[in-house]
């Protein structure tokens, strides 16, 4: 079995669930560029990071199967607030899916991620109702040290973070599975990271299913109506 085929087996059931929480409302609720702006933490919050051009609008697009829901834009870096969008939108027990704004492009790249944007280290640091953080990686060139400094800060805001390998529809079967042993072995050192690895395109659709079934398992269902 390949290392790829070891890291996106999900039950039917997950894959089923996942797929309906997607297809729920999704409206655009703020963009938030301090701390005092935030919305009440009165549901399950799951944030986006990675790299500026790592394709985090493309998949949060995709997730909630929509074309514009985030904006994507052919110049990196451009986000500079924190955007909330409500997933389950017509209900008090669905989730927030945050977009954070992207690190590490053109004259950031030198700067430490830490003092990335303090608006979004203390959000990281201190939001009880974050449930999971999903790093995005770039397949074609595997984890940065940026990417990494952004993993130590999770371990120790002790926050749960999942990897998610982007726009593997750009590199071979073999280039992929050596991505993701690559980056298993860096998330051995990292204590909140989640075992599971899940690689994505937002162009072909490719795990799609995968992350959706993950995230689906964050949220309390039946209080949205579903039945398995």
């Amino acid at each position: 079995m390949s290392e790829i085929a070891k890291t996106t087996t999900y039950e039917k059931e997950l894959v089923a669930a996942g797929h309906w929480l997607f297809t729920q409302d999704v409206l655009f609720k703020l963009g938030v560029v301090a701390m005092d702006g935030l919305p009440a933490g009165d549901r399950v919050e799951i944030a986006f990071a990675g790299r500026s051009n790592v394709g985090k609008s493309s998949l949060i697009n995709a997730l909630t199967n929509r074309n514009s829901l985030a904006r994507t834009s052919n110049t990196p870096g451009r986000t500079k607030e924190l955007n909330f969008f409500t997933l389950a939108a017509t209900t008090s027990s669905g989730a927030y899916l945050v977009d954070l704004p992207g690190y590490g492009y053109a004259k950031d790249s030198k700067t430490k991620v830490a003092a990335w944007n303090q608006l979004i280290v203390r959000y990281l640091q201190g939001r009880a109702s974050l449930m999971r953080v999903v790093v995005l990686i770039d397949s074609r060139h595997g984890v940065k040290p940026n990417d990494e400094s952004v993993m130590n800060l999770l371990d120790t805001a002790a926050v749960s973070y999942v990897v998610v390998l982007t726009k593997i529809d750009k590199i071979k079967k073999e280039a992929l599975d050596a991505c993701v042993a690559s980056v298993r072995k860096v998330m051995r050192k990292h204590v909140a990271a989640h075992p599971d690895i899940i690689a994505t395109s937002s162009e072909k659709g490719t795990g799609i299913d995968h992350l959706r079934a993950h995230l689906a398992q964050l949220v309390e269902l039946d209080k949205l109506g579903y039945k398995a």
